[in-house]
């Protein structure tokens, strides 16, 4: 039996990462910052940290904070990891990073950057978005009367549930460095996704697409976050909606 810390394992993805792999048998230790017993503020580390990682053969960091905080939560993880002798830690990272100048995506590159430079076994996934945010997302935009939405931007979003899976499958094999990206079934417009959530919810709104600007908008606007040749998802956006409204 395989001892796993899952970080940010109360999350919408790090809950699904410990169910697989106790489902499965193994002993998993959950860590963020209110579960007990490994209550701990990665931004800080600490003995708490020391006393999570030790005894641990593979380590799935899930836990983001897009407020900022992640080098230095990743920089503290990785230091406890050498201490501890884990063999392995898998990341769960964002396709596009590299290629769309987005401030939370420079982030994330920053964080695969440490983890590949850390001495540990390691293995990084990158997925498109997941169906949740797009839920989230549309339900802020929909307050209003006119929804709003970046005119010419596409997205590929991805179950949580099957990244899950995913994930579960990657802590149990050996280091496999970049794996191949992990995208959702089907490239769609934000114009097709909105509207299919306003069907779904019953909402009458009615949906502009407006031009933004800046190199972030721009990278978004060429799909450098899509990977329609990895697209292995099987669920798609009107079957989650479907579970959940």
């Amino acid at each position: 039996m395989t001892t796993i810390l899952v970080t940010g394992g109360t999350g919408t993805l790090g809950r699904l990462v410990t169910e697989r792999l106790r489902a499965d048998g193994h002993e998993v230790r959950v860590l963020s910052r209110h579960a007990q017993p490994y209550a701990v503020d990665l931004r800080k580390g600490g003995p708490g940290l020391d006393a999570a990682v030790e005894g641990v053969d593979t380590i799935v960091h899930c836990a983001t904070t897009p407020g900022g905080g992640d080098q230095e939560a990743a920089a503290h993880l990785i230091a406890a990891a050498r201490k501890a002798g884990v063999r392995h830690l898998v990341y769960i990272s964002i396709v596009g990073i590299d290629r769309v100048p987005f401030g939370y995506y420079k982030t994330k590159l920053a964080v695969e950057t440490l983890i590949e430079e850390s001495g540990l076994g390691w293995t990084v996934l990158r997925t498109t978005q997941f169906h949740d945010l797009l839920l989230r997302l549309f339900g802020i935009l929909s307050k209003l009367p006119v929804m709003l939405l970046p005119a010419g931007v596409k997205d590929q979003p991805v179950e949580a549930a099957e990244v899950a899976d995913r994930l579960a499958e990657l802590a149990l094999a050996a280091p496999a460095g970049r794996v191949e990206d992990m995208g959702g079934p089907e490239v769609r417009t934000f114009d097709s996704l909105a509207r299919a959530y306003l069907k779904a919810t019953g909402r009458k709104r009615a949906v502009v697409s407006v031009p933004l600007w800046g190199e972030g908008y721009r990278g978004f606007r060429s799909g450098g976050h899509l990977t329609p040749g990895r697209a292995v998802g099987k669920g798609t956006f009107e079957e989650y909606l479907g579970r959940r409204v």
